[in-house]
């Protein structure tokens, strides 16, 4: 199984870097770079953990079309997977949070399908154009810059049933964002091998990956009163993408209150452990292998420790490191 971080683009471009060698140090096999809105652009952090690590794989997660063109995004990973020498990722999602700055996310998931179209077309060198109900690119045009490679790993951010159709059809991987839940990962798996094109020669199924808040720490209650905190700003979000389970009505209510009033804290305590568990990893190293192994057996491929890993960052990755990641290639 696989197992990278997740950092929110919110640090110094030195503390990318410490982050980038401690984490190939301890034999991580990646990092992504959070693109959520009103946080730094993803792209400087990901060129400094590429300068600094020499294996790490790398990549956005995730950009939303709706937000950058695809032109843009062509232009921004191709740069990093020169930086990277072919080690960069593209994760695509439909975003949170547009109506704050007045963009719609109606049909998000064909913007989704035609950035791949375009991405395609552009980083193959194709002139033949594109015309599209949301993007158009003229014949004749292309970059005026080299590109190392035309094919680059793809991720989708999606729970519904059709990004994850979408996900099996044309993706390399989907990523199940801010869930810990093995009931959902069960759903989403079963869907996703349904979804898969059956004829001859398709490629291998497509992965799929649980990321989320993690904070780790040798005494659980801390871990979880901090992780509670993190998961308040976005459960009003995610809650209601997973078809299994129900976030209580109170709970949200509650929590949206707190938010209202900038009171993290006050917000961090309207959620019930039973919550936290299922959309967040957080307590001793013991109880986070143990969330592991539970999604593991329910079908992931991939698992992303997010944002803000322990009370103190390096030490909650390291903690991850030593005690977490080895008992995790143990699982088969």
């Amino acid at each position: 199984m696989q197992v990278t971080l997740g950092l929110q683009s919110n640090k110094t471009l030195t503390t990318y870097g410490r982050i980038a060698a401690l984490a190939e140090t301890l034999r991580f096999d990646g990092i992504s770079v959070f693109s959520d809105l009103g946080f730094q652009p993803s792209l400087p952090a990901l060129l400094e953990i590429a300068r600094c690590s020499q294996s790490l794989r790398v990549g956005p997660a995730c950009y939303s079309p709706i937000l950058t063109h695809p032109l843009e995004i062509a232009g921004q990973i191709a740069m990093l997977d020169h930086a990277s020498h072919g080690r960069a990722y593209l994760g695509l999602a439909r975003g949170s949070w547009m109506d704050v700055i007045g963009l719609s996310q109606h049909n998000a998931l064909s913007r989704i399908e035609e950035t791949l179209s375009v991405l395609r077309l552009l980083l193959s060198g194709n002139d033949e154009g594109f015309s599209g109900q949301h993007f158009t690119v003229q014949q004749g045009f292309q970059l005026s810059y080299p590109v190392l490679r035309s094919s680059i790993e793809l991720l989708l951010g999606a729970w519904g049933p059709r990004g994850l159709a979408l996900g099996a059809r044309e993706f390399d991987e989907v990523k199940l964002g801010g869930c810990a839940n093995p009931t959902m990962v069960a759903l989403a798996r079963s869907e996703l091998d349904a979804a898969t094109p059956a004829q001859t020669g398709h490629r291998n199924r497509t992965k799929l990956v649980c990321g989320a808040v993690t904070v780790i720490d040798q005494d659980g209650a801390t871990a979880r009163r901090l992780a509670r905190q993190e998961v308040a700003l976005y459960l009003d979000v995610v809650a209601h993408l997973d078809r299994t389970y129900e976030v209580a009505p109170d709970v949200l209510m509650s929590l949206r209150r707190a938010l209202t009033l900038h009171d993290r804290e006050a917000a961090g305590r309207c959620i019930p452990d039973e919550v936290l568990s299922r959309f967040a990893f957080a307590g001793t190293p013991s109880e986070i292998i143990e969330q592991i192994e539970g999604l593991k057996a329910a079908g992931i491929d991939r698992v992303e420790f997010g944002t803000p890993h322990g009370i103190d960052e390096m030490e909650g990755i390291q903690l991850l490191g030593t005690l977490v990641l080895p008992e995790l290639r143990r699982l088969v």
